[in-house]
């Protein structure tokens, strides 16, 4: 569907008459990224600028490759434990105490490592496997992301400490108390007022508004480099407090070139040696599948956020991702995704194009080639405690909330990939959360071949308007196979399509996510995806995207028997509610009145049965007690039963003709 002619675009014409909104956007995401890139390479093991020169890369190349308008390319902290644990697995120490011999050589190794799951990422988009994306669990990738925020916080928090602290996660959680007790004081303190901005900062803007102008990372540089300069990091020396000796010098500063375009001189080819060695494509493949998977999702969070809701095509995005680490690892540089908080960023700044992004790279090659003595006064505590906000915003609590809504045996996934990543790896970790979640599938009933294929039936209904019903399941592992059928059949061949699910037994929460994703797409093309048959279902929580289960739904069967008299008030009643309907029967009867008089005499009754959802339901008690009981005789037997669908006792829920009969539960 072609755009509209006032959507802004990146082409020459977009260029010359948006570059006043892309050069500011790009200004201050530049703020933002000069910080940032710096604090995630050495987090990462690798030197200071190769974060720069991934993220300057990635701006000057990937507006040519991608049409994605307001992503932004660079470093993100989802790699940082990708990247530590490939320069510890080859010797590197992340340079703790100084960038060795060693530390070089396993710098050089993930340099080529970089280039291999580059190339695969090339090869993967040339191959239309941007769709790499909706293959994972929604729940497995919230609990890798927060698992990665979680062992960010706990490698950085000694760096904002000015302790040298190592160790696995949980070894670094348990030395907690430990690393408090060693910390150095000036640095603590430097650490402690910039973690205290970067938590405090949002919510000062939220009071007053003209501080959202100013990035919070800025703000910490403009109090951490003068304490820094208080404390003297730039000599070393010693200072004394409550009795203790304590060091303060270079080593707590970033090391950076001492002249005007040095950083160039820091530029640093792989060794691609380090791939014979089998442990190397362990790497390779953590880097090209997380990588990917976070670029894509942060590419298709962004085009939601896109005030034109423009569309990226995620396999040029790919492409492009690819293209852009092939460069940034050839030249020294961190591997790179779509970074959503820096896109965010963009979009807020009121960027038009691709090219705030370019401006932004352009930006920060200008700044690190020129002042490069300037950056060398930024404390590392200041960027350790930026990392660990990072990593609470990756971990934050409402994150469990959000999947405990969705459905109790999400949270389940969640933690359950959370604690093994920990644990053990990012890998293990991973493919521990998809073996849950398919055992859940098989323990839900599903045939094991099911769980890999979907099976569709496809019947034609009019010219342009397509029937696809799913049998046995809808989920994850069989969703790439479904969309690219729902694909082909509609986007490419420009039918509306209606997916029926009533023969399913199961459709998984990352399934109704992607089926409210793909409505988007069918409607932005002018197109309807109608989805039927989920009324036959169960929701596994409250949640609109939770699973769904085939079960029989639970309704409530009410039976009065009461005076014709007042007959017609309970039918109005019943029909003003929006039950579908009612029996009702005329009959005789005596009550306790009638069998107290001397001769029994049975009276003229009338007995009415209705049939209701549970919602409906208790309103018409609250009835029969508020308006009929005070002045009628009435019996009322209100019974739980199960029907095979529910909407058919509900007029308001669009009810449909043929509702199954009721059976005694």
């Amino acid at each position: 569907m072609p755009l509209d002619p006032t959507t802004p675009r990146g082409d020459l014409a977009g260029f010359k008459k948006y570059w006043r909104a892309d050069l500011l956007s790009g200004f201050l995401v530049f703020l933002i990224a000069l910080p940032l890139s710096l604090g995630i390479s050495i987090a990462c093991g690798y030197p200071p600028l190769a974060g720069i020169f991934t993220a300057v890369i990635g701006s000057l190349l990937a507006p040519l490759v991608s049409n994605s308008e307001l992503t932004v390319k660079g470093p993100a902290a989802g790699l940082i434990v990708i990247a530590i644990g490939c320069i510890q697995d080859f010797g590197g120490d992340g340079m703790m105490g100084g960038f060795s011999a060693a530390d070089l050589a396993a710098y050089k190794s993930a340099l080529a490592i970089g280039v291999a799951a580059a190339v695969l990422q090339i090869v993967f988009s040339l191959a239309r496997g941007g769709i790499l994306g909706d293959f994972f669990p929604g729940s497995v990738v919230h609990g890798m992301l927060a698992a990665i925020g979680v062992i960010i916080i706990l490698k950085q928090f000694p760096v904002a400490m000015g302790v040298d602290a190592r160790g696995e996660p949980l070894e670094l959680l348990r030395r907690v108390p430990e690393i408090l007790g060693e910390a150095n004081p000036a640095i603590a303190a430097i650490g402690a007022v910039s973690l205290a901005i970067m938590f405090l900062w949002p919510y000062l803007g939220k009071k007053i508004p003209r501080l959202k102008a100013v990035p919070s990372p800025i703000v910490v540089l403009a109090a951490a480099i003068p304490l820094g300069l208080i404390c003297d990091l730039m000599h070393q020396h010693y200072y004394r407090f409550h009795g203790n000796k304590y060091e303060l010098g270079g080593q707590y500063l970033i090391a950076m070139p001492d002249r005007v375009f040095g950083m160039f001189d820091q530029i640093t080819p792989p060794d691609f040696t380090a791939l014979i060695h089998l442990k190397a494509w362990k790497w390779v493949g953590l880097f090209f599948i997380i990588g990917s998977l976070e670029s894509l999702l942060s590419t298709k969070a962004i085009d939601l956020l896109d005030p034109w809701k423009r569309k990226t095509n995620l396999n040029r995005d790919l492409l492009a991702i690819g293209m852009g680490n092939l460069g940034a690892a050839l030249l020294g540089g961190l591997p790179m995704i779509s970074e959503i908080v820096r896109s965010k960023a963009n979009i807020d700044n009121g960027a038009r194009t691709r090219f705030a992004a370019f401006w932004h790279g352009v930006l920060l090659l200008v700044c690190v080639a020129i002042i490069p003595t300037l950056l060398h006064r930024i404390p590392l505590a200041a960027l350790a405690a930026m990392l660990v906000y990072t990593g609470f915003r990756l971990a934050h609590p409402s994150e469990f909330l959000y999947v405990y809504r969705i459905g109790r045996e999400q949270l389940l996934i969640f933690v359950a990939t959370l604690v093994a990543v920990l644990a053990t790896d990012l890998l293990v970790g991973v493919l521990l959360g998809i073996a849950i979640k398919i055992l859940i599938h098989l323990m839900n009933g599903l045939p094991l071949r099911s769980i890999v294929m979907p099976f569709l039936e496809i019947e034609r209904l009019e010219e342009n308007t397509c029937v696809i019903r799913a049998h046995h399941s809808a989920v994850f592992s069989n969703w790439i196979p479904f969309r690219r059928q729902l694909e082909d059949l509609g986007l490419v061949q420009r039918q509306n399509l209606v997916l029926d699910f009533s023969a399913t037994k199961l459709v998984d929460h990352t399934t109704m996510e992607k089926l409210h994703e793909l409505e988007r797409e069918f409607k932005r093309e002018n197109l309807t995806l109608e989805i039927v048959g989920l009324d036959v279902h169960r929701q596994l929580s409250r949640h609109p995207l939770a699973a769904r289960k085939r079960a029989l739904a639970t309704v409530r069967r009410i039976t009065l028997v009461t005076d014709p008299a007042v007959v017609d008030s309970i039918t109005r009643q019943i029909g003003e509610l929006g039950a579908s309907g009612y029996t009702l029967t005329r009959c005789q009867g005596a009550g306790r009145r009638e069998l107290g008089a001397v001769t029994a005499v049975p009276v003229e009754r009338v007995r009415v049965e209705v049939v209701m959802h549970p919602a409906l339901a208790e309103p018409f008690l609250d009835y029969l007690r508020k308006d009929v009981m005070p002045r009628y005789p009435l019996t009322a037997c209100v019974e739980t039963v199960k029907v095979l669908r529910s909407d058919g006792f509900s007029s308001t829920r669009n009810a449909s003709p043929g509702s199954a009969g009721a059976s005694s539960d």
